[in-house]
């Protein structure tokens, strides 16, 4: 084989797969190989011996990379790395800890990403990983996305925000906000399906939240507000009382 080819030096086999990523170019054709591809190395090397000619006909799409995904439910999906590593927290697993290479190497995703929230997350990825995008198409695009109902929304905000995926966070987030925007606390508890069986001052408690969602954030900052207002509705009550006790 030519020089070029011949000096490659193919990633450390480790526990029957590639331990590493890497990434090659020969005749101006890129290739990047997946951790898993046992027969990379070979496949570069009969590349460096094709023609220009025959290079020419090879599709961008048959040298895509790709990586699996398993949801907590068990399910397995077969994702574009370039589209899954748009997620901070998949690029971590696949770089860090070399994981997705193959279904019995999948990475693992949080419990609340199911495979609904998955697949919208992956349609964000698919449009926003596209570079040269205008403003306007991006802004467009994000407008119609977020058009769902709001128990889906929800869903999606905390797959987002357990995926490391904060400009959809936020996307959301707004998205929700404008939803519960003017809403009394009983009109939210009722969109959010929460109990009512609180007094006035109980239900703007602040929530417990230990996973930090970002839907908890954003009601206990309403709470907060409506908190107080009642404060100062009290005084009022308090200093309307004590005027007519004097009188």
């Amino acid at each position: 084989p030519p020089s070029s080819a011949r000096s490659l030096r193919p990633p450390e086999l480790v526990a029957g797969h590639w331990s590493t990523r890497w990434r090659n170019t020969y005749k101006g054709v890129t290739c990047k190989f997946s951790a898993a591809s046992s027969f990379s190395h070979i496949f570069f090397l009969a590349l460096a011996r094709m023609s220009e000619s025959e290079l020419s006909v090879i599709k961008p799409e048959s040298l895509k990379t790709y990586i699996w995904l398993q949801c907590f439910d068990g399910s397995i999906q077969q994702v574009e790395e370039e589209v899954a590593m748009f997620c901070p927290m998949i690029c971590r697993e696949i770089v860090k800890n070399g994981t997705g290479s193959s279904k019995n190497h999948a990475i693992a995703l949080p419990e609340r990403v199911n495979p609904s929230s998955l697949s919208l997350i992956l349609d964000y990825c698919r449009f926003h990983q596209v570079p040269g995008r205008s403003n306007k198409e991006r802004k467009s695009f994000d407008e119609k996305f977020v058009r769902i109902d709001t128990e889906k929304l929800c869903e999606l905000t905390s797959a987002a925000d357990s995926l490391q995926l904060k400009p959809l966070v936020d996307l959301t987030s707004r998205a929700l906000a404008r939803i519960i925007e003017g809403k009394t606390p009983e009109e939210i508890r009722d969109i959010f399906h929460l109990p009512d069986d609180l007094t006035e001052e109980e239900k703007l408690e602040p929530l417990k939240n230990i996973n930090d969602d970002p839907r908890i954030r954003l009601l206990n900052r309403l709470y907060a507000k409506k908190r107080k207002e009642l404060q100062e509705r009290q005084k009022l009550k308090g200093y309307s009382g004590t005027a007519r006790a004097k009188g």
